[in-house]
């Protein structure tokens, strides 16, 4: 022990001297982009959060750490511009999980592996194709493409049963609560906390999203863009929505309630009218999904409740949020679909390239009138992936979605109530990041895609296997014992009386016996 502390000081020692310097020379070092000096700057923070990141892995905090990369992938790579560096911490978990696998931490890999290899494979060549500058290719092919079969494994990995997916999504939503905070203080008081200096001249540049329509300052928080904002909260609502019915405890359901009420003025923050709508499927997802037919009831009552306190509370975002979503920007919308489509109908197999700069200008012969300005992604993430990396590489992607929604509908029927709650919640989540993929790339955005594919790599985790159909035979069983238990009950009550009365005749033909003999 001596030894190990005198190790530990040691450590901290030469921890502090390469502190001291070694921003100074990274700053030397490094090529003079900002990629590489928001590295440098963010050297103390980098060390810390390693120191930390051993500590959670000793004590197997993965739900945790899962939830610490989905936060570094907004904050550091997609706030500050560090591109990938949460792809490499999914990729280091994926190794220790394999090195650290045991009865208790299973190791497991994804069904169809080899439509996740086709799709890796289909996406390389337009993301090569498309990559008139490094950044574009680090922006979509190791986050949308390849840190989706990260983090999709990932979360097959973290969610080992039901009590580590419901710590998920307990993290998850504490994360989006603390997010929901951020953007209400943003917009009551304007001031940003943890804000970039390069990001706030960005945002000063496009006006700070000041909306023409309804005459207002849209919020975009750390996601910087509004609409993505939006498509968050709508996304979290329910996974916040599912704990707070699937919890037994008053105090959890009153935090579940408070996380949800949090997160729904931070929405109407954004004036996101795609989001809007993505929250009214997910709403009627998760009517559909509930795990009891009074929830069914219950779930109406509570989003009358909530939209009568969203009126009362902030009645002039609700009213500007509705204005908008009657006009805005959508016929610009439309214009951008219709030269997606165009795109696509002249290059259906490999697309023009994966890249915004790319998008740019190779779209530019396609634009048409409707579309007045130029733009560098059609604002819809599925036409985007078409016109990008064509119909089969969109094709696949669709095919991964699809079968990884049906395995967690498949959990779904086979889970008992409450369970059944908090995948419905679940599910609800990716019911409204596709829908509102429809409006905006959301999809086919790193912080947004890697959060859906962390939800749904939870909910169709092969290891829940062993868990829901337990479960499902567990009730089947009480259900027997049950009904056994009450015919036992029957049989008891009718054979009593019967007994008695054996007794009682054989008592009196003991006593007539008896008789006979004196006489």
């Amino acid at each position: 022990m001596a030894l190990l502390l005198v190790a530990a000081a040691a450590g901290l020692v030469l921890l502090g001297i390469t502190g001291s310097l070694a921003p100074s020379l990274l700053i030397t070092l490094l090529p003079a982009t900002s990629t590489a000096h928001t590295f440098a700057s963010l050297f103390w923070g980098l060390i810390i959060g390693g120191i930390l990141f051993a500590i959670l892995l000793f004590l197997r905090q993965y739900t945790l750490l899962a939830t610490i990369v989905v936060a570094l992938h907004l904050y550091v790579d997609w706030y500050l511009g560090l591109l990938a560096m949460a792809q490499v911490i999914a990729l280091l978990l994926l190794l220790i999980f394999f090195m650290a696998r045991s009865p208790d931490y299973p190791w497991t890999e994804p069904r169809l592996l080899w439509l996740w290899l086709l799709y890796l494979g289909l996406g390389l060549f337009p993301a090569i194709q498309g990559s008139r500058i490094l950044k574009d290719f680090f922006f979509y092919y190791p986050n949308t493409i390849v840190g989706a079969l990260l983090i999709f494994w990932l979360g097959h990995l973290v969610a080992r049963d039901i009590a580590s997916l419901r710590t998920l999504f307990q993290f998850l939503t504490s994360f989006a609560a603390l997010l929901a905070l951020h953007t209400i203080i943003l917009g009551l008081t304007g001031k940003f906390l943890l804000s970039s200096g390069s990001v706030d001249a960005y945002v000063a540049q496009q006006g700070n999203y000041f909306s023409n329509d309804i005459g207002v300052n849209r919020y975009g928080g750390f996601f910087i863009d509004p609409n993505w904002n939006g498509t968050f909260f709508a996304m979290m609502i329910f996974v916040s929505f599912g704990l707070l019915l699937q919890s037994s405890s008053w105090p959890g359901k009153l935090f579940y309630l408070g996380t949800t009420l949090i997160m729904l003025p931070a929405l109407l923050f954004t004036y996101s009218a795609g989001a809007l709508l993505a929250t009214g499927a997910g709403i009627l997802c998760f009517i559909i999904l509930a795990g009891d037919a009074r929830y069914r009831i219950q779930i109406p009552f509570c989003l009358l409740m909530v939209t009568s306190f969203a009126v009362f509370i902030f009645p002039d975002q609700v009213g500007r949020i509705l204005q908008r979503s009657s006009g805005g920007n959508l016929p610009l919308r439309m214009g951008a679909w219709e030269t997606a489509l165009a795109v696509i109908a002249a290059n259906p197999l490999t697309g023009v390239g994966i890249g915004l700069t790319n998008y740019l200008l190779r779209a530019e012969p396609f634009r048409v009138a409707a579309q007045y300005i130029p733009l560098d992604h059609p604002h819809e993430s599925y036409l985007e992936m078409g016109a990008m990396a064509g119909l089969p590489f969109l094709f696949v992607f669709l095919l991964l979605l699809t079968f990884a929604v049906r395995q967690a509908l498949r959990y779904w029927m086979a889970a008992d109530k409450s369970t059944r709650t908090l995948l419905g919640g679940g599910i609800a989540a990716i019911v409204a990041l596709s829908v509102n993929s429809l409006t905006i790339n959301a999809w086919t955005l790193p912080p947004i895609a890697e959060l859906g594919w962390l939800i749904l790599g939870a909910l169709s985790s092969p290891l829940l296997a062993r868990y829901i159909a337990p479960i499902k035979s567990q009730k089947d069983a009480n259900s027997l014992i049950k009904t056994q238990v009450q015919s036992t009950k029957e049989r008891t009550v009718l054979t009593q009386p019967l007994s008695f009365s054996a007794a009682t005749l054989k008592t009196q033909t003991s006593r007539q016996a008896q008789r006979k003999d004196e006489m």
